[in-house]
C-alpha cells in the first residue's frame, strides 16, 4: 500500500489526514445540527459536507494513484467548467461547430502541462488558439457577432482552460539546477506539496473572508457585485491566509519562510479577485450560480472561481524563484 502513496511526501500524506479528520468532524457536526434544529440551513450544510466528501476523495485518489490521474482529473474540471460557461452565456448557432475546437484544447493543453513543456504551455491558449478560434469563425462566414464571439470564446478558454492547468502544471514541475533560491526540502518531489498548498490556501481563504466578513465587516468591497464581501473579510481574510501559508509552506513545500509568506499574499488577494471577477460575471448574466453540478455549493465555476487568478500567479511565483 505504501508503493500507492510513496510520491508524496510525508507531509503531504499526513494533510491528507488531516484534512479527512476535519471532513468527519463537519460530518458529525451536520448530524447534530440535523437532530437539534432540522430545516433548510441543516440540509444545505449537509449537502456542502457531502459535496466536499466527494472533492476531497477524488483527489486524493487521483494524487495517490498517479500524478497523471491527478492532471487527468483536473482537465476533467476544466471540461466541466468549460461546458458550464457555454451553457451559461449566449453562443451563436453558427459558432456550434467552433466549439469542438475549444473542447479540444482541453487534452492538449494539460498534455503540455503534464509533459512540462512549457513553451508550448505557455502559449497554446493565448496565442494559437487566439489565432485559430476567430479564423475558423470567419471560414464559416457570419459575421454579424462576430467580435462578441470571439471575444466570450477566448475568454472562456482563458478563464477554464488556461489558469486552472497552471494548478495540473505544479505536479510536474521540476527545481532548476541553479534556482534563485534554495529550496527547503530539496529531496522531495515538489509538485504535490505545491499542489496541496495551493488549493488548501485558497479555499481556506475562502473560508477565513466568510468568517472575519460576517464577524466583523460593515462597509462593503463592491456592492454592486457581491454586496457579502466586505473590507473586513477581505483584510481578515488575506492576513489569515498569509499566517497560514507561512507556517505551512517550509512544512509542505519547498519554499522557506519569507517566500511563503508572499505566497499567501498571491493567493489571497488573487482568490479575493477572482471570486469578485466570477460575480461580475454572474451579476451581468443575472444568475444566482453557475449550475447545480456539485450540490450546496452551486456549480463547477462557483467552487473555482478563486482558483481562477490564484492559480496562474502562484505558478509562476514559484516557478520565477524555483522552477
Amino acid at each position: 500500500m505504501l508503493g500507492w502513496v510513496d510520491h508524496l511526501s510525508l507531509p503531504a500524506r499526513i494533510t491528507f489526514g488531516g484534512i479527512f479528520a476535519l471532513l468527519i468532524l463537519s460530518s458529525a457536526a451536520t448530524i447534530a445540527l440535523r437532530i437539534k434544529s432540522p430545516g433548510p440551513t441543516s440540509k444545505e450544510l449537509r449537502e456542502r459536507v457531502r459535496t466536499w466528501w466527494i472533492i476531497v476523495a477524488m483527489l486524493a485518489v487521483a494524487l495517490c494513484w498517479s500524478k497523471t490521474a491527478a492532471i487527468s482529473l483536473l482537465g476533467f474540471v476544466s471540461f466541466l467548467a468549460l461546458k458550464e460557461f457555454f451553457s451559461m452565456t449566449p453562443t451563436r448557432r453558427a459558432d456550434r461547430r467552433v466549439l469542438f475546437w475549444a473542447y479540444l484544447a482541453i487534452p492538449i493543453q494539460y498534455y503540455f502541462a503534464g509533459s512540462a513543456w512549457y513553451g508550448m504551455f505557455i502559449i497554446f491558449i493565448p496565442v494559437m488558439m487566439f489565432v485559430a478560434l476567430p479564423t475558423r469563425m470567419w471560414m464559416i462566414g457570419v459575421t454579424e457577432g462576430f467580435l462578441r464571439a470571439a471575444s466570450s470564446l477566448h475568454w472562456a478558454l482563458m478563464l477554464t482552460v488556461y489558469t486552472l492547468s497552471h494548478a495540473a502544471y505544479l505536479l510536474v514541475m521540476q527545481v532548476s539546477d541553479k534556482p534563485r533560491l534554495t529550496p527547503i526540502n530539496a529531496e522531495v518531489d515538489p509538485g504535490p506539496g505545491l499542489l496541496l498548498f495551493l488549493l488548501i490556501l485558497t479555499e481556506m481563504n475562502d473560508i477565513f473572508g466568510y468568517l472575519w466578513g460576517k464577524s466583523l465587516g460593515k462597509s462593503k468591497v463592491a456592492p454592486t457585485v457581491s454586496p457579502g464581501k466586505t473590507n473586513a473579510g477581505l483584510l481578515g481574510g488575506v492576513l489569515s491566509t498569509i499566517a497560514v501559508a507561512y507556517f505551512m509552506g517550509p512544512w509542505l513545500t519547498i519554499m522557506d519562510g519569507p517566500r511563503s509568506l508572499m505566497a499567501g499574499a498571491i493567493i489571497g488577494v488573487a482568490g479575493f479577485a477572482g471570486d469578485l471577477c466570477l460575480s461580475s460575471v454572474k451579476r451581468d448574466l443575472k444568475i444566482k450560480d453557475f449550475g447545480a453540478t456539485l450540490p450546496g455549493h452551486g456549480g463547477i465555476l462557483d467552487r473555482v472561481d478563486s482558483l481562477i487568478f490564484s492559480a496562474p500567479l502562484f505558478f509562476h511565483f514559484v516557478y520565477y524563484q524555483y522552477g
